[in-house]
């Protein structure tokens, strides 16, 4: 079936030798084709070019975007979407005075979350889910990571994953799963760390391993949950059963999670809210891609990663929505790209990269998807009439995506 886009004002990332990875001032450029056509075969990207250069087409669906952009979907490379119920009242609390850290230390945060969905059964989980996934594909997300860590034990970290990969066999865009069982210490074993720890490593790594149910480990090295020596351990642990490391990191310390990821080959580094000079010299020259998340800044209250800073100094980055029910309770990828723009101090063009070609990266997709390039899946954003690309975190607050494509078709949740 071929599908030809004609008319586009602005057909965005158009790359004729596509790059893995955008970095450091290579970042504020962003190719455009204004008055452009985009031809798609079956699922790829067949072709594209300007108006004036379009040759005459059968097509068996003809879209005319005039006075539209159109752009490669989103690729959110950090979300939590599979979990149980939400945490509004820890919101309300924590507009009453009580900080994240005083919420979880009398129960709430991710052991909140983490017995809600042990006590839910497998089938809702996979509704609630599935809701939310329907959600930000309709926003514009052609490619998401999704993560456990809210079972925290074996039988609840399996029945994520199985969530996950149900999501991946229901719906036609990548879906990648990491396995976090590292997330946070149980209330059980807050007086003996090292039983959990030998039951992630010992148990839960090797169950997942061997099922097949994670593409990557991760870990949330931060004070109060993992230390360095600790996710380490787990790494090293979860390397031997095929799972790439990606780590939580400098969230609210640096405590030199960064490097440990380095050392163990990390695919990404994210969080990156509090970060040394000596963190940002060590990711230079890696292939660990940084990846930040405003949604979790802006909801919190906590300081921004410093985009500007690490782009200035060479660096790629990436952005991602960290979709969660406790401190990004949003996978609007739309809103992360703008925030990173108003807040983070990044230019609409290295927003967008960061959000598509270093967001494919960051899921080991830069192959298939991330950019306008022959042979790469058409996953697609076009949006309602706008002036121009700029519009999109410009115009923060409105809902600008006229309709999404995955594998050429449009989307109908």
């Amino acid at each position: 079936m071929k599908t030809l886009i004609t008319n586009i004002r602005q057909l965005v990332q158009v790359r004729d030798t596509p790059a893995p990875m955008i970095a450091g001032a290579a970042m504020k450029t962003l190719p455009v084709i204004e008055n452009a056509f985009l031809l798609i075969e079956d699922d790829r990207i067949a072709g594209y070019g300007s108006m004036d250069d379009l040759d005459t087409h059968r097509a068996d669906n003809i879209i005319d975007a005039s006075g539209r952009v159109v752009l490669p979907s989103w690729c959110d490379s950090h979300t939590h979407i599979v979990y149980a119920g939400n945490r509004e009242q820890e919101f309300a609390d924590r507009i009453n005075g009580l900080s994240y850290g005083e919420i979880a230390a009398r129960g709430g945060g991710i052991l909140n979350s983490a017995k809600k969905l042990q006590d839910t059964p497998g089938d809702e989980l996979y509704k609630q889910s599935a809701t939310r996934l329907e959600e930000v594909i309709s926003m514009g997300t052609g490619a998401v990571e999704i993560k456990s860590g809210y079972g925290l034990d074996t039988d609840a970290e399996l029945k994520m994953l199985r969530v996950v990969s149900k999501l991946a066999q229901n719906y036609d865009l990548p879906v990648k799963a990491t396995f976090l069982g590292a997330h946070a210490i149980p209330a059980r074993y807050k007086n003996d760390r090292k039983a959990y720890l030998d039951i992630l490593m010992d148990e839960m790594i090797p169950a997942v391993g061997e099922k097949k149910l994670a593409s990557y480990i991760d870990v949330f090295c931060e004070q109060g949950y993992f230390t360095v020596e600790e996710t380490e351990s787990i790494l090293e642990a979860g390397r031997a059963f095929g799972l790439i490391p990606k780590i939580h990191v400098n969230q609210f310390h640096a405590i030199g999670g960064v490097q440990a990821g380095i050392k163990h080959h990390a695919l990404s580094v994210d969080h990156l809210e509090v970060m040394r000079d000596e963190d940002i010299e060590a990711l230079k020259g890696t292939k660990t891609m940084p990846v930040a998340l405003p949604s979790c800044s802006f909801f919190l209250g906590i300081p921004y990663a410093p985009a500007r800073k690490m782009i200035d100094s060479g660096l790629p980055l990436a952005l991602a929505t960290d979709y969660n029910p406790g401190s990004a309770p949003s996978g609007n990828m739309n809103f992360v790209v703008a925030t990173a723009c108003i807040k983070m101090r990044m230019t609409p063009e290295e927003a967008i990269n960061a959000a598509t070609v270093n967001g494919a990266y960051a899921m080991g997709l830069q192959e298939t998807h991330g950019s306008i390039s022959i042979g790469k899946k058409a996953n697609i954003i076009i949006t309602k009439k706008i002036p121009g690309y700029t519009y999109i975190p410009y115009a923060f607050g409105s809902q600008l995506i006229d309709s999404v494509l995955i594998n050429g078709s449009k989307f109908v949740p």
